[in-house]
């Protein structure tokens, strides 16, 4: 065997350290942080004022390009919506090529090319970039802006619209924009149906001709090429772009409450609450104070390690998570602290993140929370500087905020300066409690009682109006969670039961762009069958079969839990309510009178045998139910509320059935057309396979 022999000077040194005693416990100090070489940028400037940034890299035959366009915040007022269109139109088409020329043009070239209000760009193999950059250039200057486009990506901009104004996150961003800035600032616009519906082809071509200049661009090559190759495209294809003037708004400075708000978006069919605290913060990129804040403000709420995080979810249990952000901005920053805690927790959950407020801002954190920070911080600018598109970044937020030249160099030297005392100062200057909305969109009725102790209620709409606090509405004492239920399940046609034997629904299934069909098939007493498909593929089934239960999805066998099984035998009852009542086990609490499309409903939570909880309403006039609202797990995202509308109910031989349902998942909206109904055509259980 043969041997291997240390050199002395490497067994030298352990003699050595065998002589000291060494505390492995305490870690070393670290190092003086290092200056970091950033690669290196070549950049010029062409005649018309475009500067151009070029990063080599050949590690891969591929280049990317952006160019950039530095333009001020605008207000667009009616037209809110515009810019966000602008780019998506801008996408659709050049002279020469429809939108599907163009996509097939690109394809061909396997690159990609994305556009926005203020930039464009793309990338692909260094043999086929010369042609992409053709490409690109053909969009900025000769787009086709087709009407018919534009009224395609209307179309998909209100139906974003329609379900966000269902979804409580939109709400409260919508709330907290109009709140922390105002409508005559363009931070505070909020979109709204009649505003896309104004925006014209004239009205983008007008901006794009208005802002799109070389004189406030930038346009930035990284990957295999040269300087002199990029200089001799940019010349070619953005050398003649005239230089312009361009319009610099000037918009008043947003002022924080004098003293704290809390802001109230009433949304009755809420079981959570979405909470957020914000202010304005006089913060611009680059200024000294950006640094140390973000060691600050991820120690209070920048993951998953950090206060709020453990006080609120892991202490606790109010929340999935609790977040907080300090933002600089061209214009004015701003500080946003958010979590969604449960309705009966909001109260409790506001004082906590008051509480963390007020101990970062008054007592010093711990060294071990500070390194943490640090190297957290640290750690992410490294990783981040193995993209050399990281480099291009960095070079063109040198030119647009105007950074010291150096200010990436020093970036990991200024992080190691921050100390406790440098902390507690920046959670002084930029986290004022008393000075903050605090943005609530939930169930007013159920979490407002005590909210006064923190600040002044108000109450706002979902557009962030200031409104009336919303009327409470007796409930008479005769009215009980039970006769609610034994009212609809005579409304719905429980008498009709006697003399259905077999049922079969049918009709589309409209979801994101797409059409598919549905089939429900039911046989009394305990058979059901629904199947969902495309096209003749079937997608999804659910069977209840003589008390066995099965979901597939895409031909896969999914398994069940008891609570699954017993949701399942609630969907094969012809009538659920009526199934509610002749099974031990269900009870019923009336629990509010709400609003459903402009109608009074009563709101009354349903809990099963095995103690899963829903909430159904019922039309205070008519007995039909009108929605359904259930909380369903989403795994590591939390919750998922689902909200399911039923419309237009029709009698078949004496069985209500709505012919719309809606079911709305926040991000995921579906909608239910019923084209047939059958009765009594004589299923058998054979037919439930």
């Amino acid at each position: 065997m043969k041997r291997f022999i240390l050199p002395f000077l490497l067994l030298a040194p352990i003699a050595i350290w065998a002589q000291e005693t060494i505390n492995r416990a305490v870690p070393p100090p670290p190092g003086p942080a290092k200056i970091i070489e950033i690669g290196k940028t070549e950049k010029f400037t062409l005649n018309n004022g475009l500067e151009v940034i070029v990063v080599r890299n050949t590690k891969l035959p591929r280049i990317s390009v952006s160019l950039t366009v530095n333009r001020d915040p605008i207000l667009e007022g009616n037209k809110a919506g515009l810019t966000s269109m602008a780019g998506q139109l801008l996408r659709s088409g050049t002279t020469t090529m429809d939108k599907a020329s163009l996509d097939d043009a690109i394809d061909f070239l396997g690159g990609n090319i994305y556009a926005s209000a203020t930039s464009i760009g793309g990338a692909s193999l260094s043999s086929n970039f010369k042609k992409l950059f053709a490409i690109i250039a053909d969009i900025v200057f000769h787009p086709s802006f087709s009407n018919t486009q534009l009224e395609k990506i209307k179309k998909q901009e209100l139906s974003g619209l329609a379900q966000s104004k269902d979804d409580p996150n939109s709400i409260a961003g919508n709330v907290v924009s109009k709140l922390l800035y105002g409508a005559n600032h363009p931070y505070g616009e909020i979109e709204t149906d009649s505003t896309v519906k104004n925006v014209s082809v004239e009205d983008i071509k007008t901006y794009f001709s208005t802002y799109w200049k070389p004189n406030i661009s930038y346009l930035v090559f990284v990957g295999d090429i040269t300087k002199e190759e990029a200089k001799e495209l940019a010349e070619k294809y953005f050398g003649k772009w005239q230089r312009a003037d361009v319009p610099k708004p000037q918009y008043p400075v947003p002022s924080n409450p004098a003293k704290p708000i809390i802001a109230i978006v009433d949304r009755p069919v809420s079981v959570q609450s979405v909470i957020n605290f914000v202010q304005t913060e006089n913060l611009k990129p680059g200024e000294p104070d950006v640094i140390p804040v973000r060691v600050m403000n991820d120690i209070l709420g920048g993951g998953s390690s950090s206060r709020l995080f453990m006080n609120l979810r892991e202490k606790h249990g109010f929340t999935y998570g609790a977040y907080s952000a300090v933002n600089p901005d061209k214009l004015i920053g701003s500080f946003n602290a958010e979590a969604s805690v449960r309705n009966e927790k909001t109260d409790s959950a506001i004082g906590e993140f008051l509480k963390e407020f007020a101990l970062i801002r008054t007592t010093p954190v711990s060294e071990t929370e500070v390194s943490l920070a640090k190297n957290t911080l640290s750690g992410a600018f490294a990783r981040s500087l193995e993209n050399p598109a990281t480099v291009a970044n960095f070079a063109l937020n040198e030119a647009i905020y105007h950074l010291p030249a150096d200010y990436y160099q020093n970036y990991l030297k200024n992080i190691a300066a921050v100390n406790a005392g440098t902390v507690m100062e920046m959670a002084q200057k930029y986290i004022q409690p008393q000075h903050m909305y605090t943005v609530i969109v939930g169930n007013a009725k159920q979490i407002v009682n005590g909210l006064d102790k923190y600040g002044t209620v108000q109450y706002y709409d979902v557009e962030g109006n200031a409104i009336a606090a919303p009327v409470i509405k007796q409930i008479d004492a005769s009215i009980t969670g039970k006769s609610v239920i034994e009212k609809a399940a005579a409304a719905m046609g429980e008498a009709a039961l006697t003399n259905i034997k077999d049922l079969e629904i049918s009709g589309t299934a409209g979801a994101m762009g797409q059409t598919l069909q549905f089939d429900q098939k039911y046989l009394l007493p305990d058979y059901f069958e629904q199947t969902l498909s495309i096209q003749g593929m079937l997608l999804q089934k659910q069977l209840t079969k003589e008390g066995t239960y099965s979901v597939t999805a895409q031909g896969q066998e999914q398994p069940l839990k008891d609570d699954d099984k017993e949701e399942l035998s609630e969907s094969a009852a012809m009538l659920p309510e009526a199934f509610y009542l002749s099974k031990n086990g269900y009870s019923f609490t009336v629990k509010d009178v709400e609003p459903v499309d402009g109608n009074d409903a009563y709101a009354v939570e349903i809990k099963s045998p095995r103690g899963r909880v829903f909430t159904n309403y019922y039309d205070v006039k008519t007995g039909l139910k009108v929605k359904s609202v259930v909380e369903k797990d989403a795994g590591p995202a939390g919750k998922l509320e689902v909200q399911t509308y039923y419309q237009d109910y029709k009698s078949y031989n004496g069985l209500m059935v709505p012919m719309k349902t809606i079911v709305d998942q926040g991000k995921l909206k579906i909608e239910l057309d019923v084209k047939d109904v059958k009765t009594n055509q004589g299923l058998k259980p054979t037919d439930f396979k």
